[in-house]
């Protein structure tokens, strides 16, 4: 029977663990948290994607305040400049695309009418594509008609991790979970079948438990440390092992989306806050030097920078168990999946939200487990995938980075995905994998992947008909963009963070 939860690590993941671990189960289990302030966490995952606000509506957690603790912003997608071609822009916005028609979804509509001249860019016909790069922004109009693209609005956030974990840490305490200051000295194991049984810190103490959730890091104490669990490599598909990190002054009003721009061995991402603009460079270091990085990244700030750019190395992949024994790897203890599609704060929620749907009755056993590993497995390799889209799907040759990237071989199911959309724009979703048609339709066209034809139920309307349809489509988008406010005002209106 599990008693006694110990989360090894602080930091975003495992606050987050603590907070919804104690909200959903109350005192019914003793939960503890040990980390050290003197281990410092990456804290580089401030974008997020719309899931993250079902899990703070889960923790009861009002929006505003969390907007202001955060100094956070909102967000509609992200842009993608020189991806495909330098001089390309698109942005991967949240939300719908267009207005499906029964079964046959927007695109399939909107590709026809394009190859005949009738539709503009695909970024028209979504009110988040549309609405980010004019800098407005609003959440869901309680009093707009059904079905108005205003009803329903989609939106993630942009925040200071490290001020999230500190908010998460005083919910969690409130809640009874008990924080122990200190750094881990051994994992003693149960010889009878190898299980963590107890945890002795530096200070001396012996810190039992039952449930061992990992939230160390890259170091993986318990997972790898102890355990041996073994590690994938994805790093022949997803090149980029190296990351700097720095942040900037604002120079202008934050907007209501993340920015990637391709560089010449990697991308570097903008994430604007309330009080200031986070920035870094990923790249790989077989193809670009450590100082030629923090070069190309410090000659792209908007502002001036705050600090000296911080390193980060990683090897792209996942632990071949997430869960192993009485040990479950939540962060990056699990695994590291690069921040272009602002996938990390997700992983962390879905690993936590997926405990607590498996959560032993009676102790921990192989069932449950081995169902864990092979749901979390598969939430993996399609996010992998969708990454190695961004890579591999460029016209790019302009360095030996992007060369590789065009040319290398890519996994079977991907090269299956990319094949079927090029036949007629055909996209099908895998089980519960958490990029859906709308956001691969954006980045396959958005990096000039484009089908040789579309559904025949398309060629059902007629050329007026069709016309009118797309024509409707965009007007209605436009005109609900044109009524939202500026992000800045809705910021200032709702959940403006004092002033430092």
């Amino acid at each position: 029977m599990i008693k006694n939860i110990v989360i090894v690590g602080g930091g975003t993941a495992g606050w987050m663990a603590a907070s919804a671990l104690a909200k959903t189960f109350g005192k019914s289990y003793s939960i503890r948290l040990i980390e050290s302030e003197e281990i410092g966490t990456v804290g580089v995952g401030e974008a997020t994607i719309p899931h993250l606000s079902y899990y703070n509506k889960s923790l009861e957690v009002d929006e505003a305040e969390f907007v202001r603790e955060t100094q956070g912003t909102f967000k509609l997608g992200i842009q993608f400049k020189d991806w495909g071609q330098i001089g390309d822009t698109y942005i991967h916005g949240f939300g719908t695309l267009g207005h499906d028609l029964g079964s046959v979804p927007f695109h399939q509509y909107w590709l026809r009418a394009r190859s005949n001249g009738w539709a503009d860019d695909l970024g028209d016909y979504s009110l988040n594509t549309l609405a980010a790069p004019r800098g407005k922004f609003m959440v869901s109009a309680t009093d707009a008609p059904k079905g108005s693209p205003l009803s329903e609005v989609a939106y993630a956030y942009h925040f200071d991790a490290g001020l999230y974990a500190r908010y998460l840490r005083r919910y969690s305490e409130a809640r009874g979970v008990v924080r122990t200051e200190g750094k881990v000295r051994e994992v003693k194991l149960r010889p009878t079948d190898g299980y963590v049984e107890s945890l002795v810190l530096e200070s001396g103490e012996v810190i039992a438990g039952d449930l061992f959730i990992d939230c160390s890091g890259f170091r993986g104490l318990l997972i790898e440390g102890a355990l041996h669990t073994g590690y994938e490599d994805w790093t022949h598909w997803l090149p980029c092992d190296s990351a700097l990190a720095v942040p900037c002054e604002s120079v202008g009003p934050p907007t209501p989306y993340t920015r990637s721009t391709a560089r010449t061995a990697g991308w570097q991402w903008r994430i604007p806050l309330q009080h200031r603009t986070g920035n870094g460079h990923v790249y790989s270091s077989k193809f670009i030097s450590d100082d030629e990085a923090a070069s190309i990244l410090l000659k792209n700030l908007d502002g001036k920078a705050l600090a000296e750019p911080r390193q980060l190395r990683f090897t792209t992949g996942r632990r071949r168990k997430i869960w192993n024994k009485n040990v479950l790897a939540v962060g990056l203890a699990g695994g590291f999946m690069e921040p272009l599609e602002s996938t990390s704060i997700y992983m962390i929620q879905s690993a936590i939200g997926r405990l607590v749907l498996m959560f032993p009755t009676e102790g921990i056993t192989p069932v449950i487990i081995d169902r864990y590993n092979e749901i979390a497995a598969l939430e993996f390799e399609r996010i992998r995938d969708f990454l190695i889209l961004h890579y591999h799907a460029t016209e790019r040759a302009d360095s030996p980075f992007w060369n590789y990237c065009r040319t290398m071989p890519i996994p079977d199911d991907l090269r299956a995905t990319i094949d079927l959309f090029k036949d007629g724009g055909r996209y099908f979703r895998r089980g519960d994998e958490l990029f859906g048609q709308v956001s691969w339709v954006q980045v396959m066209l958005g990096q000039r992947i484009v089908p040789a034809g579309w559904h025949p139920m398309v060629n059902q309307m007629s050329d007026a008909d069709l016309r009118a349809f797309v024509n409707h489509v965009k007007s209605v988008v436009a005109s609900c963009v044109e009524a939202m406010p500026m992000h800045q005002q809705f910021i200032d209106r709702h959940c403006k963070a004092p002033s430092a």
